[in-house]
């Protein structure tokens, strides 16, 4: 009797043992279905795995990306209303480079992601680059709008203090350095490199650019001496 209660007990004991083990590699299979069906938009892979018990907050191991993110990055719009609406997703989680899923949306030109981030809440302003120096760099005007409107900080400062007028001068977007202007965006504040907007049309030789923005500086008395 005492030799077939022991055998029990090492059963016991063995299976528990195997499942320890198999349990991380299941799960690591689970995390990485969920990136895969997340990324082809097979929003029902993606619910299945949700309804077994994954976690909606995982976040996959290179860039520290979640399922809602990863769903923006690829236009997986099945799959972002999915996730964007699943109890207990955290709507502001960050990967690993900081980008939250605001940010991604405006990026993406994703207005409907914005709107639908916007009305749950979701908050525009934070000390690091944001989801208006994301618009700005992206050109999406309507969507710089729709931030400002909703009280993003037209002046806000990355960790280099570079502001979203500096991004769209960047990136050469003429319409939206304008528009930017036009809503009181501050021409002559400098970045950690002592770099202005101005400084920052080299890159793609934007004379238009920065003679809409010397312009502004003249007529606001805040054209710098190098500058003149």
């Amino acid at each position: 009797m005492r030799k077939s209660i022991r055998f029990f007990l090492c059963q016991l004991c063995m299976l528990a043992w195997t499942g320890a083990v198999l349990m991380p590699a299941a799960r690591a299979d689970a995390i990485e279905d969920f990136f895969k069906a997340a990324e082809m938009d097979n929003v029902d892979e993606v619910r299945s795995l949700l309804q077994q018990g994954l976690n909606p907050n995982v976040t996959e191991k290179y860039r520290g990306n979640t399922g809602l993110i990863t769903a923006l990055l690829e236009g997986s719009v099945n799959t972002f209303h999915e996730l964007v609406n699943r109890p207990g997703v955290d709507l502001e989680a960050t990967a690993r480079n900081g980008d939250n899923a605001l940010m991604i949306a405006a990026f993406k030109k994703n207005r409907t992601a914005v709107d639908t981030l916007l009305a749950k809440g979701v908050a525009i302003n934070r000390p690091d680059w944001n989801a208006l120096h994301y618009a700005a760099a992206s050109g999406s005007n309507d969507i710089v709008e729709t931030l400002l409107e909703r009280g993003a900080e037209i002046n806000a400062r990355s960790p280099n203090q570079s502001t979203p007028l500096m991004v769209a001068a960047y990136e050469g977007h003429f319409s939206t350095v304008k528009l930017l202007l036009d809503r009181g965006a501050d021409a002559s504040l400098i970045n950690e490199l002592n770099m202005n907007a101005v400084d920052f049309t080299k890159r793609l030789d934007r004379r238009d650019i920065a003679e809409l923005l010397t312009d502004h500086l003249k007529k606001n008395g805040q054209l710098r001496a190098s500058l003149k």
